[in-house]
């Protein structure tokens, strides 16, 4: 038994090798799979602007090279010449560190946005997209993490203040303006992320009057709510022209926002700013188009950073935080130790019973002379002092996997007895 975690984050990777990794929801189940052939008991994957990572439980030895080419195909695949390696990039943890890592990430403390909410969401998502994939450790554990991040944010003041890129982003397009009170907004994309930047610009008073999407429903399902028009991205560029904040959020695999499409428009603009809020990974917006006369182009790091130097209030609410989530990191690990000692006990007390049987019947053929009912009570004695032996380590671990301790007390059965190796009496 084991868990681990492989990836790569903000920490390790820069945006333009992190937007490489990244994995659309449709993507998920082929890439599980097949890692899981490389031997592992079930999988989660996690990826979203600031991460790409792996959850696994019970992995073979395979199973990182699995993950590490998987990911270095991506990252070799658009015009590299060779292959590039993934794993200078990425991370592992296991077990205990593992359960630690996802509980810090579920609870903002492991974002460059310290506490910052879609994370949370975006947990859920990823085990709800991985569930038919994740096996019942996993799933308790993503549930876990669920609760962790839920813990913190109610009793700790972890995600107070500006703590999401989308806020952020209302922050930089108001430094620009000055307030957005009447600025229009056209929106490029559909999805969650899109819908709650456009309501935060609302909020400040900013009209979104249009949204483009690939999927001309789903921009009309959303502009019908922020009684805007719809438009599909083709329809879209010439608008550069006369609004004022363009949102980038669209689920494009490549830069849809190119220099080819925009800059006519912008050049009719007379010089004034326009602020291209970029928040997709990868991302929406070539960087040529933040060369333009007059643009102002933010992508997602740019607004983490914005959003980061909100951070230092809550950077107090930080042992608050850590306490929970390493006292849910041991109620887990109790119920994951607790696991493996029913059937582990099983398969001991069965082992040393088949011993016990061969040595009595070795015993009982140098005694013939014997009656029945003294072979019967030798066998009984045996068996009585075979529990007298068993008690105490079967007490002993059943106390070890209460305190979260019976992994390790389970590895040194199972190699002093060659349980699971199949050996014989």
């Amino acid at each position: 038994m084991s868990i681990a975690v492989l990836g790569v984050n903000h920490r390790t990777a820069p945006l333009e090798v992190r937007e490489r990794f990244a994995h659309a929801l449709h993507e998920v189940p082929g890439a599980l799979a097949r890692v899981l052939e490389a031997g592992a008991a079930g999988g989660v994957l996690l990826s979203t602007c600031n991460r790409t990572e792996f959850y696994l439980a019970e992995p073979q030895e395979a199973v990182p090279e699995a993950v590490w080419t998987l990911l270095g195909e991506r990252l070799s695949g658009r015009g590299d010449r060779g292959e590039r390696s993934a794993q200078p990039y990425g991370y592992a943890e296991r077990d205990r560190d593992a359960v630690r890592h996802l509980y810090r990430v579920s609870a903002g403390l492991d974002s460059m946005v310290l506490g910052e909410s879609q994370i949370q969401g975006q947990v859920r998502d990823a085990w709800e997209t991985s569930r038919p994939q994740a096996g019942p450790v996993l799933h308790r554990l993503f549930q876990s993490a669920l609760l962790v991040g839920a813990r913190v944010r109610t009793e700790t003041k972890l995600g107070t203040g500006t703590a999401s890129v989308p806020s952020a982003a209302v922050a930089v397009a108001s430094k620009i303006f000055g307030e957005l009170a009447g600025r229009s907004a056209l929106i490029l994309g559909a999805g969650d992320m899109a819908e709650l930047a456009a309501s935060c610009l609302v909020a400040e008073g900013a009209r979104v009057t249009l949204v483009a999407n690939r999927t001309y429903e789903r921009a009309r399902a959303i502009a019908e709510q922020l009684g805007a028009r719809a438009l599909t991205l083709d329809e879209a560029w010439s608008h550069f022209a006369d609004t004022d904040i363009a949102l980038c959020s669209t689920a494009a695999p490549h830069a849809v926002v190119t220099w080819e499409r925009v800059a006519p428009a912008i050049a009719g603009r007379g010089g004034r700013p326009l602020c291209i809020l970029d928040l997709a990974v990868p991302r929406d917006v070539e960087p040529a188009v933040g060369q333009l006369e007059n643009v102002f182009l933010y992508d997602v790091d740019d607004l983490q950073a914005v959003a980061g130097q909100a951070a230092a209030q809550r950077r107090g609410e930080i042992p608050a935080a850590e306490h929970i989530v390493n006292e849910e990191v041991e109620r887990f690990w109790a119920w994951y130790g607790g696991l493996a000692v029913v059937p582990a006990l099983k398969e001991f007390r069965e082992r040393l019973d088949a011993v016990r049987a061969v040595e009595v019947d070795r015993a009982l053929r140098r005694f013939k002379h014997l009656p029945p009912e003294d072979r019967e009570q030798l066998d009984q004695f045996s068996k009585a002092l075979l529990n007298k032996f068993l008690h105490e380590p079967t007490v002993a671990l059943k106390a070890a996997a209460d305190r979260g301790r019976g992994y390790a007390l389970l590895e040194a059965l199972k190699e002093l007895f060659g349980l699971e190796r199949g050996d014989g009496p």
